[in-house]
């Protein structure tokens, strides 16, 4: 066998360095993944997943699947989002007995959750890390970081549209470290402030509550709002939501792969 020549050596070790980390999406830095305004995605975060959706984006849950799911979408040409709650606790998930019942408020609605005090970014932000570090390591392209709203419900805590601010832009500068890209998951008055610090946004019925218009600066801006109803018939919402560029779909509130896009 030809032994390499030092000049070769040297070559391969240059392209080893540059090739992407392993558990990383390609492109990490300045090259992350950014959806256009109108990108066709199937959200589905309970049920066995269906990946027969001929859409370009799945939306799925950042624990309950692994690398090996991540890259089968990968291998059939999709960008996958890995989602998240980082604003409020799940006694469901394996990392629930790493946050100090200091930090846990009042519950949001939803069995298992409870809202977080997102003042402590000293406690919670390295919690977020590593959970943003397990999206990366599965090779997700995304996060979509839910419940980013706390401020303007009852919590248990008295939290400030500022307190909101600077956690939900921590969220987005721990992503963007990862190489991830990272979505708004709704906090509407909170758009002019933050559609910069974004990628794209996430929102649950904008329509029946007549608000998706505030969703305009992240489609200026040329990034993707992709948008959910849950009662509304798409006749209701479809024709506003493609005049405003969404990518919208009518979904079941357990989000299982159910699906009626516009």
């Amino acid at each position: 066998m030809r032994r390499p020549t030092l000049s070769v050596v040297l070559l391969l070790l240059l392209l080893a360095g540059c090739a992407a980390p392993p558990g990383r999406p390609a492109g990490e830095g300045g090259d992350r993944w950014r959806p256009r305004p109108g990108t066709g995605w199937q959200w589905q975060l309970s049920g066995r997943l269906d990946t027969s959706v001929d859409v370009p984006v799945y939306d799925i849950d950042g624990f309950d699947h692994s690398r090996g799911t991540v890259a089968a979408l990968h291998r059939d040409g999709r960008k996958v989002i890995c989602y998240l709650s980082t604003g409020a606790w799940e006694d469901f998930r394996p990392d629930a007995g790493d946050f100090p019942a200091s930090v846990i408020g009042r519950g949001n609605g939803w069995e298992g959750e409870r809202w977080l005090d997102i003042r402590r970014t000293d406690i919670l932000g390295p919690l977020m890390a590593k959970r943003l570090d397990m999206c990366r390591a599965k090779g997700f392209d995304a996060v979509e970081p839910d419940n980013m709203d706390g401020y303007r419900n009852r919590t248990g805590f008295p939290l400030t549209a500022a307190d909101q601010l600077r956690y939900n832009r921590l969220i987005a500068r721990l992503a963007h470290e990862r190489g991830l890209s990272v979505g708004l998951k709704n906090d509407l008055d909170q758009i002019p402030r933050l559609v910069g610090d974004f990628d794209f946004a996430v929102n649950e019925q904008c329509a029946q509550y007549g608000e998706c218009a505030e969703l305009t600066p992240f489609v200026e801006a040329g990034k993707a709002v992709f948008h959910v109803e849950y009662e509304l018939p798409t006749d209701r919402f479809c024709t506003e939501s493609r005049r405003l560029g969404l990518s919208s779909l009518l979904k079941k509130y357990d989000l299982g792969p159910w699906r009626r896009a516009c």
